[in-house]
């Protein structure tokens, strides 16, 4: 091994040209991925919350895809997307529409891998129904009697409430969108990074980097830059939350 300083971290920014695709992937995945999760599992929680008979069979089902395993998952979705056998495609021409090459058309690899992450957000629906259902039943009579309508109160009451697992959520989520490998891996060939290096994120041409061409050193600089990139994100976030983070006994976490 020889010492060769800053040059890996150089190389990165003027001689990788899949450096710059895969951080544009990752940052693409990130930037879609966590608000429509995070969306997504706050308004799955909010149907699951009501009293209705026979919720508790839905919450079940909805939370089932977040204890599946992994890669069984992906190859399950692969059969879905197929563009031809697919049942996605199938069931968009029973209304007429045609559906897209998806894993295999550049333009609709990562909207497929978050309509995939969608399907699983009942991990995340999990925590805030938890949360919804400690929030004090008084708080909603006071409003029903002022005549706050169901968004009001949502808006006024319930979110401010769960704002703590909303603040949770989201810097995890994002720690772990930055971490996205696994998809890539198995649902393209040899983990080549699927058609146009579409689906060539961070992790996965790290992973290149270091078990395909033993580029150790390289690859070590990659892993120090994507810290370096969670940690100030992660800093940011724990700053801004001081502004929309309600907390019952205080601000002041």
């Amino acid at each position: 091994m020889n010492f060769v300083g800053l040059e890996n971290y150089k190389s990165m920014f003027t001689m990788d040209d899949l450096f710059r695709t895969s951080l544009f992937n990752t940052v693409y995945y990130v930037v879609f991925s966590v608000p429509l999760t995070t969306a997504g599992a706050i308004i799955l929680a909010v149907l699951l919350n009501q009293k209705i008979k026979g919720m508790k069979f839905f919450r079940t089902i909805y939370y089932l895809p977040a204890v599946l395993s992994g890669v069984a998952v992906y190859l399950l979705w692969m059969q879905l997307l197929s563009p031809s056998t697919g049942l996605v495609n199938t069931m968009l021409g029973w209304i007429g529409i045609t559906g897209p090459a998806w894993l295999f058309d550049p333009d609709w690899t990562k909207p497929a891998l978050l309509l995939m992450k969608m399907w699983s957000v009942g991990g995340g629906m999990l925590l805030y129904l938890a949360i919804m259902q400690g929030v004090s039943p008084q708080m909603y009579e006071a409003a029903d009697m002022e005549g706050a309508s169901p968004w009001q109160k949502f808006y006024y009451i319930t979110l401010p409430m769960i704002s703590p697992i909303i603040f949770f959520d989201v810097i995890t989520s994002t720690i772990g969108a930055f971490q996205i490998f696994q998809e890539a891996y198995v649902m393209t060939e040899n983990g080549s990074g699927g058609p146009g290096n579409s689906l060539l994120f961070y992790n996965l041409h790290m992973w290149n980097n270091a078990f395909e061409v033993f580029n150790m050193g390289y690859a070590s600089a990659m892993a120090w830059l994507l810290f370096l990139i969670v940690m100030i994100l992660t800093s940011v976030n724990m700053k801004l939350g001081k502004r929309w983070v309600h907390y019952e006994g205080g601000n002041d976490k």
